[in-house]
């Protein structure tokens, strides 16, 4: 028998609703199984919906599970900052000075700043330069835009993270599907992230850009914790402001800070929608 679950929609990296990217979250899932969890996150249409449980680490404050509408992740970004945010909302108090949310990568910290913004230290990662014989595949991916190499940086997610001159040249690129779906499945990795520097005065640092392949259709998302996550373990040092979702008339903004060699990645977050799902 269904019952009414608190519910929220909450648009995350944005201060304005609806320039940011969309996350559903079902903020009381216990007694749901994985097959009605992957049925809602199919049903919401999002790129993420998440399932809020009781955690099995005592020193988490919640445990949660990330689906797409075709499957689990371990940890995403924009998700992770979401599902705090409505936590928080719906009257959630901390255990301790941080958030601490439990996934499928372990345990994840989350700070709120005074002004209420959010932030989550990036995951462990590892590295791996994209072989060379790929080049020209990653070249045709980019619809022949110049890139002259790639680092696939895996997190529990697997962004190949790739460079380019400036954020004009990031914003000019059209990917070229067969290509992309190909360089993806032959570097092992989940999506694409571009980014490129803007000038000195420029809406941000650094623009950026997440491509993926999906059912061989080209799928951009609106604005990625993950793949920014990713890109700050390459331009680890002094912090910077990013940019996402430009192509899709959306205005995402990242914050990237570094502590102690940690990458934080911070964002506002909005609730859009409030109430129950029946579930």
């Amino acid at each position: 028998m269904p019952q009414a679950r608190p519910f929220r929609q909450v648009d995350v990296f944005s201060k304005v609703p609806f320039m940011g990217n969309p996350l559903a979250v079902v903020l009381d899932a216990n007694g749901l199984d994985d097959a009605q969890m992957q049925a809602i996150a199919r049903w919401t249409g999002l790129s993420e919906t998440t399932f809020v449980l009781t955690p099995r680490d005592p020193a988490a404050d919640y445990r949660v599970r990330i689906f797409s509408p075709e499957m689990e992740f371990p940890f995403a970004g924009h998700p992770t900052l979401g599902t705090a945010h409505a936590l928080l909302d719906a009257g959630m108090q901390p255990k301790g000075a941080r958030i601490v949310q439990e996934c499928g990568v372990g345990l994840v910290q989350i700070e709120r700043s005074a002004d209420g913004v959010l932030a989550f230290q990036a995951p462990p990662c590892t590295t791996r330069e994209l072989a060379p014989a790929l080049l020209p595949l990653l070249q045709a991916a980019l619809g022949g835009g110049a890139a002259a190499c790639g680092t696939v940086v895996e997190m529990g997610i697997r962004w190949l993270c790739v460079p380019l001159a400036s954020a004009a040249d990031c914003l000019a690129v059209h990917a070229d599907i067969a290509a992309l779906t190909a360089l993806l499945a032959a570097a092992r990795a989940d999506g694409l992230a571009l980014y490129g520097p803007h000038d000195a005065g420029g809406p941000a640092d650094y623009e950026v850009r997440a491509l993926l392949s999906e059912h061989g259709a080209l799928v951009e998302d609106p604005v990625t914790g993950s793949a920014n996550a990713c890109i700050a373990q390459l331009l680890a040092g002094a912090g910077y402001r990013a940019r996402q979702g430009t192509c899709l008339q959306r205005d995402g903004r990242v914050a990237v800070s570094f502590r102690a060699g940690h990458a934080w990645i911070g964002g506002a977050c909005l609730t859009v929608i409030a109430g129950t799902i029946l579930a």
